[in-house]
């Protein structure tokens, strides 16, 4: 696994975003996922989460296909996703503008340029290389419509994450290891996936019926994985 470097892996990235999702100029979906562990010994409330369970985070980057571009695993699962993200070396080369992703470029159809982004939940901040829905209440027609593009885009981290738990069965119980092995082991994991999806006749026989959303085209509402 490795983070493209170059704008015209970027641009392949948002394009597939576009012909998938109908959302343009988007070159990743972030979130972060709690891996559920055994409580360390003598941690205290260190690994203890708002569910009431022990784990660490992964913070995931997925392309428009569910292959994970970037991961930062360990951190205690007490720390909210934006806070992983704040701390992250992702977050830091995306605010120093040094991942090679092209600075702006014309909205489909339009004469607008647009930065590139990546997309996110509400969880996140907004940025000027980081896009989240808007606020839930009051919402115009147009809005609503730019949350459920943006929500179906973004859907695609949490079918990724989804894909490890069906596949790999071990996260779906808590893992007995020490916080530094199952760092480890996730790791491990998702190259795996991205090899074996890389490998897969058109990825068919890796992903599963009922894993990932697919959109209802005639009440354009997104049907979720089972």
């Amino acid at each position: 696994m490795q983070v493209p470097s170059d704008a015209t892996q970027w641009e392949g990235i948002a394009r597939d975003f576009y012909r998938r999702w109908n959302f343009p100029n988007v070159v990743g979906a972030l979130d972060g996922k709690h891996i559920v562990i055994q409580k360390p010994s003598n941690s205290g409330s260190m690994f203890y989460t708002y569910k009431h369970t022990f784990a660490i985070q992964l913070l995931a980057l997925v392309d428009a296909d569910y292959n994970f571009i970037y991961v930062d695993v360990g951190c205690q699962g007490r720390i909210g996703d934006a806070g992983v993200f704040h701390h992250s070396s992702l977050s830091k080369a995306l605010a120093q503008n040094t991942l090679g992703i092209p600075d702006r470029t014309l909205l489909p159809n339009s004469s607008t340029q647009c930065s590139y982004t990546l997309l996110a939940d509400e969880a996140f901040p907004l940025t000027t290389y980081l896009m989240k829905p808007y606020a839930r209440r009051g919402l115009t027609v147009r809005e609503r419509i730019f949350n459920y593009r943006l929500s179906r885009a973004r859907r695609v981290v949490e079918n990724a994450f989804g894909i490890l738990a069906h596949r790999f069965r071990i996260f779906l119980q808590p893992v007995v290891l020490h916080p530094s092995k199952v760092t480890d082991m996730v790791l491990a994991v998702v190259t795996l996936h991205n090899f074996l999806k890389h490998t897969a006749t058109n990825g068919s026989s890796y992903l599963g019926d009922g894993e990932v959303d697919v959109e209802d085209v005639s009440t354009w509402t997104v049907v979720q994985e089972n």
